[in-house]
């Protein structure tokens, strides 16, 4: 007698969807409880579930199957919080997420924005994080903390005084005064593009024009970068994009690499522009509560 063979092809004209499951036991077992008629097909190398609607009421369960992912996710890490918390003035645990809230300081700022999920909420001014992300707010609060404390007013005002009448406080008022005249030096045989977003060692911004004035290299590697021996560099000047810019800017593939940073400018990665983006944002909206606060009571 000859051997049976299973045939385990669904007719090409069968209407229905795959699902592409994690291996393990528990969610196939889920799956195929919401899904009683699914069969495995070896051709597609997937679940098959029959059915005109089938694409939709697979998308629906994955989708409630991550929401209960991620509810799990958070009970575990409100336990973790409960069991070793994190005691500070600048953190609060509210019942469905843990608050941040910090004087302004650009350190914070870039350690929070590393936190998976860490979201700005602009009408409370403070930082949520949920506690689904709780072991990595954990791991990056020290830096966190202690910027937050370097940058409390009586803090910083020490810090005034303890510089005061020092080469430091020059070279501090100096770098200020040189960031406002919004000029940055690229090499005078390789200029950046003018009509997009680049990175650059004071962020990302778009170049304007020149007027081929050479940099003089100690103000370069003073305020902005090592300059190269025997490198001729040229002032340009600068803007920062706007949000509408940035958010049409294709990022790099890759990070610059070192030859980039000694240039001075290369194409920004997508983080740099996810930052960039935050800061033209949150600068959008502040001109619209400006505006809206000059606006006359009667003019609505």
């Amino acid at each position: 007698m000859a051997e049976a063979t299973q045939d385990t092809t669904e007719p090409p004209a069968r209407e229905g969807a795959t699902a592409d499951l994690p291996h393990d036991r528990i969610t196939v077992e889920r799956f195929r409880q919401a899904f009683p008629r699914a069969r495995w097909s070896d051709r597609h190398n997937a679940w098959f579930v029959p059915g005109r609607t089938a694409q939709k009421r697979i998308g629906r369960w994955l989708a409630e199957m991550e929401a209960e992912a991620d509810r799990f996710a958070d009970d575990k890490g409100r336990d973790a919080y409960a069991f070793e918390p994190i005691e500070s003035r600048y953190l609060e645990a509210a019942p469905a997420t843990l608050q941040i809230r910090t004087p302004y300081s650009r350190a914070v700022i870039d350690e929070i924005r590393g936190i998976p999920l860490a979201r700005w909420d602009a009408d409370r001014r403070l930082w949520t994080v949920p506690y689904r992300s709780f072991a990595e707010l954990r791991q990056r609060w020290p830096v966190i903390e202690a910027a937050a404390k370097r940058s409390e007013p009586d803090a910083r005002r020490a810090r005034r005084e303890a510089i005061k009448g020092t080469e430091e406080e020059e070279l501090s008022k100096g770098r200020m005064r040189e960031r406002r005249r919004t000029r940055y030096p690229v090499p005078a045989d390789d200029p950046p593009p003018f009509d997009r977003a680049i990175g650059t060692h004071v962020g990302v911004v778009f170049f304007t024009r020149t007027d081929g004035e050479l940099a003089d290299p100690t103000t370069v590697a003073a305020f902005y970068f090592a300059a190269a021996d025997g490198e001729d560099y040229v002032w340009i000047s600068w803007r920062r994009g706007t949000l509408e810019e940035l958010v049409t800017t294709w990022p790099a593939r890759a990070p610059p690499g070192q030859g980039e940073r000694y240039r001075g400018w290369w194409i920004p990665t997508l983080e740099e522009l996810r930052n960039a983006r935050r800061d033209a944002r949150a600068k959008e909206r502040k001109q619209k509560d400006k505006r809206a606060s000059e606006r006359p009571a009667d003019s609505a």
